[in-house]
């Protein structure tokens, strides 16, 4: 069972012009910065900046969704059938996959605090924390 939005990420080609506006504009809190990602909070939303070149469907742009961990592998069997996206490599546990319109989705077991606690442990080079 989908318990809420995870977060969402949305590709930029500017990382600074984007921040400009999500962090500045509408007061989004940074919590952390690397080279190629921006991490900002607002009340309840978790949004993800990626620096990319922004192309409808051929960028990372996606609305990741949360479900408990017992749901997770239930979910992933079931939806076993549909078109996948991207293969994870990010901390948690992801599924990545399209709806029937093509849009694209991530299942997602974390949140912002253990990703943020993530790259404290393996501190990649560039992250900064806000």
């Amino acid at each position: 069972m989908i318990t809420g939005v995870n977060h969402v990420t949305l590709v930029t080609a500017d990382l600074d012009r984007a921040l400009g506006f999500w962090r500045d504009r509408l007061r989004l809190r940074l919590r952390a910065r690397g080279p190629r990602f921006a991490y900002l909070e607002g009340g309840s939303l978790w949004l993800c900046l990626e620096l990319g070149k922004p192309a409808p469907g051929g960028d990372d742009s996606h609305v990741a969704l949360s479900c408990t961990q017992a749901d997770f592998a239930r979910l992933a069997e079931r939806l076993d059938d549909v078109p996948h996206w991207k293969t994870n490599r990010s901390e948690g546990a992801s599924l990545y996959i399209r709806d029937p319109d093509g849009h694209k989705l991530e299942i997602h077991l974390g949140t912002l605090e253990s990703r943020l606690a993530h790259y404290r442990r393996t501190r990649p080079e560039g992250v900064t924390f806000g």
